[in-house]
């Protein structure tokens, strides 16, 4: 960090910020006209890229890994392929509506959308589960109503630790 990037950082229109708590994290984020993620490897999730939207702040990111898969272009930001198509997106950041950043965010990215989804993956679970029972024999009709009891026990437990963490843990 010292030798290498520190350097970079002096200039007049960079602050560098270092690490930033979650308690400062909100504020940052939702204060900023946009979040560049100018990311150049595969990037499997991009949780900076939900959090950004959860503040309401689009997004300018590479099209690299998930970032297509998070950020609806010319909805919750922009996805480009390079630095010049970065810096015209940044241009029109401002027709980005953060309202709608927030109410996708909402939409496909809450706790509670993450437990409704498990609910119905755990749901088909059970129906397969009781469908490959029903042709056991009678005699094994305890080990299907275990099976079943099991899976719809996990999937309950699921869902109530889901929609009962503070949003905080979430």
């Amino acid at each position: 960090m010292e030798t290498k990037i520190r350097p970079l950082l002096d200039h007049p229109l960079i602050e560098f910020i270092g690490e930033l708590g979650d308690t400062d994290k909100a504020a940052f984020l939702g204060d900023a006209l946009a979040l560049l993620f100018p990311i150049d490897w595969v990037e499997p999730f991009g949780l900076v890229m939900i959090e950004a939207m959860a503040c309401g702040t689009p997004i300018v990111a590479f099209r690299r890994g998930s970032v297509p898969e998070i950020v609806d272009d010319g909805v919750t930001g922009f996805v480009v392929d390079n630095i010049d198509q970065a810096l015209a997106a940044l241009e029109r950041i401002t027709r980005i509506d953060r309202a709608r950043c927030r109410q996708v965010f909402e939409t496909r990215f809450t706790a509670e959308r993450m437990a409704a989804d498990y609910l119905r993956v755990y749901q088909r679970l059970i129906d397969d589960t009781g469908r490959v029972c029903s042709r056991l024999p009678r005699r094994r009709a305890p080990l299907r109503r275990k099976l079943v009891a099991e899976i719809g026990a996990e999937a309950t437990r699921a869902a109530i630790s889901a929609k009962t963490k503070p949003e905080s843990q979430r």
